[in-house]
């Protein structure tokens, strides 16, 4: 049976992890990264005991995460319409992108980075109004708007683990595409996966397993799907308090994370 239990409570810690809609795991230590409604990025030890800021856009930080040699950590900002870029050593921040001069970023939503480190960066766009799209930048922040068809309120992303597709939450559709990344990395056309009626997706993730992982903020539920497209649930809290509009996930070997934007804690489900 799957079980779930809060691994870091902030309700009343100081300082206080308010509402966070991003989770990540750092790859070498186990630590446990998140982003806070007042731009905050957090680090929680890896055993859950203590949380500290390390640095803050001012903003409203959305999605997080690591590049691939765990030197830099990246932010969407939704108040500072920009994506960060901010190391891990100093804790130094520094706007890495804010979308390209002929199309600024609306919503930056979610950052996802192949091994060579380009970024993917998914824009939701205008809520109620698909659009692009997802942008790709190198290291060096050169980038370009990669898939520029429409997107009903892109959300999560997650590489593939061969590295053929880029899954992309679409909020309002409700459901999953896909992304084909061609030979040459450019961006193919966009298939669907599978559609959430009733729901409200927001992130993703691949397990240890192969299977796709998908946080959903309504109702508060964690499903999986298989390699066959069927889905099912591996955690659901109808009081939305252990799992409280979850957002976007991340795995510690075969341990998943979630964020918890209706509430104050990070969500760990074990037993997969």
């Amino acid at each position: 049976m799957t079980t779930g239990r809060i691994f870091y409570d902030g309700t009343l810690t100081q300082p206080r992890l308010d509402h966070p809609e991003c989770v990540a795991v750092h790859p070498h230590d186990g630590s446990v990264w998140c982003g806070g409604e007042a731009g905050q990025i957090f680090r929680i030890t890896p055993d859950g005991d203590r949380l500290n800021v390390v640095a803050s856009t001012g903003g409203f930080v959305l999605g997080i995460c690591f590049d691939p040699t765990a030197q830099h950590l990246y932010a969407c900002d939704l108040a500072h319409r920009a994506l960060f870029q901010m190391e891990i050593e100093t804790g130094r921040l520094r706007r890495f992108a804010k979308g390209i001069p002929e199309r600024p970023f609306l919503i930056p939503n979610y950052p996802a980075v192949d091994p060579a480190g380009r970024v993917y960066v998914s824009d939701s766009n205008a809520p109620g109004k698909p659009g692009p799209g997802v942008y790709r930048f190198t290291p060096d922040g050169a980038g370009d708007l990669w898939y520029d068809g429409p997107l009903d309120f892109a959300n999560g992303l997650a590489l593939a683990p061969d590295g053929s597709d880029l899954y992309v939450v679409e909020s309002f559709l409700p459901g999953i595409s896909r992304i084909p990344i061609r030979h040459d990395g450019s961006a193919g056309e966009k298939q669907p996966v599978v559609e959430l009626p009733d729901t409200v997706p927001d992130g993703l993730a691949f397990g240890p397993d192969s299977h796709l992982y998908i946080g959903l903020y309504e109702p508060s539920k964690v499903l999986r799907m298989n390699s066959r497209r069927q889905v099912e649930t591996v955690l659901d809290d109808r009081t939305a308090h252990l799992l409280a509009h979850p957002t976007n996930l991340a795995f510690r070997d075969d341990q998943l994370f979630t964020s918890n934007l209706g509430r104050w804690h990070i969500t760990l489900i074990e037993a997969l």
